[in-house]
């Protein structure tokens, strides 16, 4: 198998490519196997077996080729992971929306945009602890005051500030991509 040029495209190394065709070459099928036990459907494996190669195309350093397959099922967890938040995420947006009045319910394209929007910003917020990320989804979305979110999470003003402050570095170093 090749792989297109507008993959390879999306690697620094030039060498990545061809670690990857060769990875794909040899274990493309284990791999969405492996994922097909974890996902019970086919279709998601073949999916997220794709997306764990995307993943390694788009990597600045060489793939590990001691053990393939290790590192395989290493990035494709991680993959694999990010699936199950972002239908985590999908569902709790489908039931929030069940509990709007229908009149306001967005139309299939704002759905789609809020949907991306809440997995960027989840994203951006990862690995935060649960109290920063409510301070800073209180402040963005609902508007909050620091009194306000205070309050509701039981804490200062003092540690609002703070916690704003560190969602807000993480954003940024997010966005900026350091």
């Amino acid at each position: 198998m090749t792989v297109p040029m507008s993959l390879v495209s999306l690697s620094f190394d030039p060498d990545v490519p061809q670690q990857v065709a060769r990875l794909y070459d040899h274990h493309h099928g284990w791999l969405q196997g492996w994922l097909r036990k974890k996902l019970g459907c086919s279709h998601r494996a073949a999916d997220l077996a794709h997306d764990t190669f995307l993943r390694l195309l788009a990597r600045e350093e060489p793939v590990a080729l001691a053990q393939p397959r290790a590192f395989l099922t290493t990035v494709a967890q991680r993959v694999l992971a990010n699936h199950w938040r972002r239908e985590q995420i999908e569902r709790a947006y489908r039931d929030a929306l069940a509990l709007a009045p229908e009149a306001l319910a967005p139309g299939p394209e704002e759905r789609a945009m809020l949907l991306e929007t809440l997995f960027e910003l989840d994203r951006l917020l990862d690995g935060l602890p649960q109290p920063v990320k409510r301070a800073f989804l209180f402040a963005q979305l609902d508007g909050l005051s620091h009194a306000e979110i205070a309050l509701a999470l039981g804490v200062s003003v003092t540690t609002v500030k703070r916690y704003l402050v560190r969602a807000g570095t993480q954003c940024y170093f997010a966005i900026a991509g350091h």
